[in-house]
């Protein structure tokens, strides 16, 4: 029973983070979103925001499914000629803007929005497109186990020692900090100091441009 009750308090705990987190994020962001927004529209024609379908919390029984928002940093309806395929380094279907917007993450930012809704937490695993999940099941042993019972996450462990996915072998490679992440759920004190390492991080590669 106090594990249960230990649990429970973390993710309690882990939710009024993420709620007073994202709200804070989304106060402090607030003065540079109409200017990221201007860019965009001048940039290329197309809407401000992208939404796309993405797995989010599940259990070996039920997947949950929920649409992302980004700010669009590819030109509008880029994938209708290729399907979906991750982004690649020179990346041409992405605008300029939106190779600056990568680099620093800022493309992040509405999915604040997700956080406060509740569909994603500020830190957990990435959630995976449908259309790229069964293959990654397939190639990949206990890809599915990485989010069962952990809500996914804007950034996380895998993001900051790895950055954005290009092919399967960078799936692979993530799957072990995601199941590192998870087991840091385990107590109040292991998933504080996990938390404040991994948003240290991100902080850093925002400003250091590391992203794609």
């Amino acid at each position: 029973m106090s594990n249960v009750s230990n649990h429970m308090s973390i993710w309690l705990a882990k939710r009024l983070f993420d709620l007073f987190g994202a709200l804070f994020g989304l106060l402090l962001l607030s003065p540079f979103i109409p200017f990221i927004a201007l860019a965009i529209k001048v940039s290329s024609p197309g809407p401000v925001f992208y939404k796309q379908l993405r797995v989010g919390k599940s259990t070996p029984e039920k997947m949950v499914f929920f649409e992302i928002i980004k700010f669009r940093t590819m030109y509008q309806d880029a994938e209708q000629r290729t399907g979906a395929v991750w982004a690649t380094e020179n990346d041409p279907r992405i605008t300029p803007v939106g190779r600056f917007l990568r680099k620093t993450r800022l493309d992040e930012i509405p999915q604040l929005f997700n956080v406060v809704f509740g569909d994603m937490s500020l830190i957990g695993p990435r959630p995976e497109r449908p259309s790229f999940y069964q293959k990654l099941e397939n190639a990949i042993p206990y890809f599915a186990d990485r989010t069962y019972g952990v809500m996914p996450g804007i950034t996380g462990l895998a993001q900051v020692n790895q950055g954005y996915d290009t092919c399967i072998d960078d799936v692979r490679r993530k799957v072990g900090y995601d199941h590192s992440y998870a087991l840091s759920l385990c107590s109040m004190k292991s998933w504080l100091s996990m938390d404040l390492s991994i948003i240290t991080r991100t902080i850093v590669v925002m400003f250091d441009g590391r992203g794609q």
